[in-house]
């Protein structure tokens, strides 16, 4: 069993091997076109510079897949000019963005069925925010009960539907790690359909471990907090050194 390393050349690698066993690389409004293919799917849970690293990788592959982005998280505000522009970005690449949705701001154990209106309006703002059509999303940490439904949204790709979370075959490294082996099920030609969702957050130029790698981004968040008051503050510097951060 090969284990499929959380680096840039380890994606690399990933695109290549399954296009050497015949999967056409689609999304969810095209996998028809194609008897084998492969739907690639990116979730920005934390910091989008992260996803337009992996978008820029992409293109140079010739590889499009779709980023799905949160309206409501306290790491970025898709409102700021700065998160727009990567944004924007990871559209100029040819990548589709769609909604990150989260049922929890609903409340607990809310009914699946009640997440349809919300995910309607939020995709309307994402797409106003963008200027660009949102017409899918992903569940953010879904319940059981997400999972189970099924839910149909008007005119929006529901990628945890039936279609795309039992009809084609399922893998995620979700808190970095690979639940089953992706390499080997790819190598094995097993499923003609695959549905692969990586956080571009998991992967660096090297090998680092997941605490290494939250650490590196709790850390950062000083430098950042500076850079912004610098943009809005005379004479920061002499309100504190650089080298303080």
């Amino acid at each position: 069993m090969q284990t499929m390393r959380f680096t840039y050349d380890g994606y690399k690698y990933l695109i290549s091997l399954l296009r050497e066993h015949g999967y056409a690389i689609e999304n969810y409004h095209t996998y028809q076109n194609s008897p084998r293919c492969v739907i690639l799917r990116h979730d920005i849970d934390t910091d989008p510079e992260y996803a337009v690293r992996l978008a820029e990788l992409e293109h140079g592959l010739g590889v499009r897949s779709t980023y799905f982005v949160l309206l409501r998280t306290e790491f970025y505000n898709v409102a700021a000019a700065s998160v727009q522009a990567r944004l924007r970005r990871i559209l100029e690449l040819g990548h589709e963005i769609g909604l990150h949705f989260d049922e929890t701001i609903l409340g607990p154990d809310v009914a699946p069925e009640a997440c349809i209106e919300p995910i309607i309006k939020e995709c309307g703002l994402l797409s106003a925010l963008l200027d660009t059509r949102v017409s899918s999303v992903s569940m953010h940490r879904p319940s059981h009960a997400m999972l189970d439904a099924d839910i149909r949204i008007p005119g929006i790709v529901n990628s945890y539907g039936r279609t795309f979370f039992h009809d084609f075959k399922y893998l995620s490294d979700s808190r970095h790690n690979w639940r089953e082996p992706v390499l080997d099920i790819i190598r094995s030609e097993k499923y003609d359909r695959l549905h692969i969702l990586t956080h571009a957050f998991c992967y660096r130029e090297q090998e680092f471990t997941l605490s290494e790698k939250i650490k590196e981004f709790v850390l950062s968040a000083n430098r950042e907090r500076y850079l912004h008051f610098k943009d809005n503050i005379t004479d920061l510097q002499s309100l504190m050194k650089e080298d303080e951060v």
